[in-house]
This record gives structure tokens, C-alpha cells and sequence, in this order.
């Protein structure tokens, strides 16, 4: 709360969600087979050593994007970041707080099954309750942002993603929330992603670029932060060609 005293700037709230069930530690490039098997996430899954792992790609682009944002003069102070996990639960990795006071990343793991209901349903309290703060202290702020990355199917509890879905839609028809729905890989529930947002459709990431997704949000963070509360932002929609398959 010290820093919303201390730094009256308007604040861009974003909250990444993210999938870190156990497909996230799907493997890439050169690995080699164990032999040993674990199903997990629904799935039978070859445990193999080496390679490159889809969250191994996920936290180098949280690195980056963090990295990015404090490198500019405005969106540094303006922006704020939290991260929520979901595997079997859903977890706050990091509240939100300014980037100064964020130095280390939390390390995050592949496990356990898809509670993206719960996952989001966390994030958006999170939101709710870091704008309560910026009220009672009279900071302003921007239209919060809702990153909601997997690479699966939604597999927790029915009713929480129902609620969760309904509760994106609510606030984003009122003007208080923008959704950022990311597929990650070919599994990845677009059918599901989509009930989080009448506005937006969700994309898929290329590949794993996840570092070209988080420089490409960066870039819109230091622009919004650069802007009025209020002002309606035009993001660069050219340059998702660089990360999304469109």
C-alpha cells in the first residue's frame, strides 16, 4: 500500500493467468526417453531428460516481459503486475505490487490437472481488490488486463469455470476488464478460451514464442501507460503476426 502513496502515477493492473498443469512440461528439441511413463493432466505422458519444456519457454518470457517493462520510464512506475498459477489449484504467485518491489520471479512447475475456472476466478478477485486499493487511495488507473494462457482443456470444477466465464463477460460488457485469451500449442481449448471474451477471440501462440508474445504485451503496457484512464488504446495488431497464428 506505501507504494500507491508514494507513486501517485496511474496504474496499469495486469494479472497473468496461467496454465502450469503437468502438459506444460511437455518437451521440445532434443531429449531422450527414460522409458518410464506418468499419467497426469488426463493424459499418458513419456517421461523423458533434456529438451526444452513449454514452461521452461513461459518463465524465460515472463523474464522478459518483466525486464521490458522496467527498462521504460513511464510504463515502470505505471504498470503492476500479479501472477496466478493454475494446475489441480489455483494459486497467487505474486501479488501486485510496483515492479520495484518485484525482484524475484517465482519459479513455477508442471503438475497436476487444468483448474483454469479457479485459476481465473482468483485473478479476477486479486483485480478487484488491488482497484479497491487505488480507490481508497485515490490513485487512478487503466482498464485491468486478464492474460489467461493454457495449453489444455479445463478440467476443475464445472461451476467455478461457469462462474468464471460469467464474471469476465460482466465486467468486460461494463468497461472493467480486457481479456487477452492464448492458446498454447494444438491442445490448447480455443472453444473454451472464447467464453472469456465477447470482444476479443482467443489466439494461438507459434510454437513456443512465448518471449515475442511477452515483448509484443510489453510494448502494449509502455503505450497504455503513456495514455489517459479512460482513452480508448488501439494496440498494434500488425505485430501479433510476429507471435500468434492468425
Amino acid at each position: 500500500m506505501q507504494d500507491l502513496v508514494e507513486n501517485p502515477t496511474p496504474r496499469v493492473p495486469i494479472c497473468l493467468c496461467l496454465d502450469t498443469s503437468g502438459s506444460m512440461g511437455a518437451v521440445q528439441g532434443d531429449c531422450v526417453d527414460t522409458g518410464k511413463t506418468l499419467f497426469e493432466d488426463g493424459r499418458q505422458w513419456n517421461l523423458v531428460t533434456g529438451g526444452t519444456s513449454r514452461l521452461d519457454e513461459l518463465q524465460k518470457g515472463i523474464k522478459l516481459f518483466y525486464n521490458s517493462v522496467r527498462e521504460d520510464e513511464v510504463a515502470r512506475y505505471a504498470a503492476e503486475i500479479c501472477i496466478v498459477t493454475f494446475d489441480s489449484e489455483a494459486k497467487c504467485r505474486m501479488d501486485f505490487a510496483n515492479l520495484d518491489r518485484q525482484s524475484d520471479l517465482p519459479e513455477l512447475t508442471a503438475t497436476g490437472d487444468t483448474a483454469m475456472g479457479e485459476g481465473v476466478n482468483l485473478a479476477l478477485d486479486l483485480l478487484e481488490s488491488r482497484k479497491r486499493e487505488y480507490q481508497d487511495k485515490g490513485v487512478d488507473y487503466f482498464q485491468p488486463w486478464l492474460v489467461l494462457m493454457t495449453d489444455g482443456v479445463p478440467n476443475g470444477n464445472e461451476g467455478e469455470f461457469e462462474r468464471a466465464v460469467q464474471r469476465c463477460r460482466d465486467m468486460e460488457a461494463q468497461k472493467k476488464l480486457t481479456v487477452f485469451p492464448i492458446a498454447i500449442g494444438d491442445e490448447g481449448d480455443q472453444t473454451a478460451l472464447a467464453k472469456f471474451s465477447a470482444k476479443r477471440p482467443p489466439l494461438k501462440l507459434q510454437g513456443l514464442k512465448f518471449r515475442e508474445f511477452f515483448a509484443w504485451l510489453s510494448q502494449s503496457v509502455a503505450k497504455t501507460s503513456q495514455s489517459m484512464p479512460g482513452e480508448t488504446i488501439k494496440l498494434d495488431l500488425n505485430s501479433i503476426q510476429g507471435w500468434a497464428e492468425l
